[in-house]
């Protein structure tokens, strides 16, 4: 893409709304790109890897939800708020996660 705005509107378009980056020195751009992509966890120079809820703090997933909107029968206020995370970094990315040489060794046998 040539600009921030036909990236926001890429992302609009053919995103999964559930993370999305963006790599800038440009803080204006930043808050920009974090304000109107509509995604669950947005992050401004760091690894969308981190788009976990034991990295976030919030223990193991039972699963991942991309829509604003997920409860069932009566709401009150919870049911009805959405989260959405803001992630400032410098670069961080996530390790590849490696499996343990005795259950490759299992696996294979």
């Amino acid at each position: 893409v040539d600009s921030l705005e036909e990236a926001i509107d890429f992302i609009e378009t053919y995103g999964s709304k559930h993370s999305d980056a963006i790599i800038t020195e440009n803080y204006t751009k930043a808050m920009k790109f974090l304000t109107e992509v509509n995604s669950a966890a947005v992050y401004v120079n760091a690894s969308t890897r981190f788009t976990d809820g034991n990295e976030f703090g919030l223990g193991a997933e039972m699963g991942i939800s991309t829509d604003k909107i997920h409860a069932r029968g009566p709401m009150a206020l919870e049911e009805l708020t959405i989260q959405k995370f803001i992630i400032f970094g410098n670069g961080q990315v996530r390790d590849n996660f490696k499996v343990p040489e005795e259950l490759l060794k299992e696996w294979k046998d």
